[in-house]
């Protein structure tokens, strides 16, 4: 049975998971309005009852945990995923837990099924959806002719460990804010890697559009960037600066200087307000939401079934050898 509570009552939160991100909802969970951290837990005992004395809560073990809160994030390693997840909505909790959703798309229908029969919240942390700069994207795309996207998320080697190649890790962002801004469906996908920590993906659309992303965990500079070529304009979203940036009417003409003669392009510029927040904030704050209200949360675990379609079929390729396939 769900723990439903209404809008005037403060809600119960926890963390499972507590390393290098799961810290960071307990922060954030200690920060909302109206939610109160009850605890974290963690393999990692002296890691659970650090996060714990830094935020004011407790350390315990899952079954303590799953007693005393009404909502919870998990955030262990994706191997562990299928059986945290259940586990807690087995428990009647509402749970956020961290991208990539699961291994295997069957066990996250299952997880899926059993959300909806326990009238439970389960929504999946792909959080640059909650980038304010993806928001603004997602007003300006429904009013354009798409031609081409060209996306990328490039940063230097992990000083973390994961058991997460870099289409898991990295690429599974910029397709889940591909998919959620097209409604049309992909025709065809190819596939380059250097090895697990660099590849580079092309895809066609139903709707002849394009697209090119990349993912790469062997460069020296953190890249997060996506651009838009379409009829009418250029879009340019930077994901670190939170900006976005429309490129329209480009006027040709030839300027003298000093006697010499040069060509050059103008443009016009446009910078739509962008509301720059933590995302992660936006995050948890539309999860609680959802608890609240007894919405469907903005990601669903549909949501991340249908692009991890996509993950699996990048990795059956680029991380075997080139080719075009066709879904099957």
């Amino acid at each position: 049975m769900s723990r439903n509570r209404n809008s005037v009552e403060t809600l119960r939160a926890g963390v499972i998971g507590v390393g290098s991100m799961g810290r960071h909802h307990a922060r954030v969970y200690s920060e909302l309005p109206g939610v109160t951290l009850s605890g974290v837990a963690d393999v990692d005992e002296g890691q659970a009852r650090s996060v714990a004395s830094e935020y004011n809560s407790r350390a315990m073990d899952v079954d303590a945990l799953l007693d005393a809160v009404d909502v919870v994030s998990v955030a262990v390693p994706t191997a562990h995923h299928y059986d945290t997840v259940r586990r807690c909505l087995d428990d009647g909790v509402h749970v956020l837990v961290e991208k990539p959703f699961v291994e295997d798309r069957d066990r996250g229908r299952e997880l899926a099924r059993r959300a909806t029969e326990r009238d439970l919240v389960l929504q999946v942390g792909h959080i640059e959806r909650f980038n304010p700069a993806t928001r603004v994207l997602a007003d300006i795309v429904p009013d354009l002719d798409v031609v081409a996207v060209n996306v990328e998320r490039l940063g230097p080697p992990l000083d973390r460990d994961t058991d997460d190649n870099v289409v898991m890790d990295l690429m599974v962002h910029d397709l889940d804010i591909l998919l959620s801004l097209t409604d049309s469906d992909v025709r065809s996908l190819s596939a380059l890697a250097r090895d697990e920590r660099h590849v580079t993906v092309q895809l066609q659309f139903d709707d002849e559009s394009i697209a090119e992303l990349t993912a790469s965990r062997l460069t020296q500079q953190k890249v997060r960037r996506l651009s838009i070529t379409a009829l009418s304009c250029r879009v340019n979203v930077d994901f670190i600066s939170q900006t976005v940036e429309i490129h329209r009417r480009s006027l040709p003409e030839y300027v003298e200087s000093d006697g010499d003669i040069r060509y050059r392009h103008e443009s016009v510029v446009e910078r739509p307000m962008v509301e720059n927040g933590e995302p992660l904030k936006h995050e948890l704050t539309a999860f609680v939401d959802a608890v609240r209200e007894g919405t469907e949360p903005v990601v669903t675990a549909h949501d991340a079934i249908r692009v991890m379609r996509w993950v699996d079929e990048i990795e059956s390729v680029a991380l075997d050898t080139a080719q075009e396939v066709r879904p099957r």
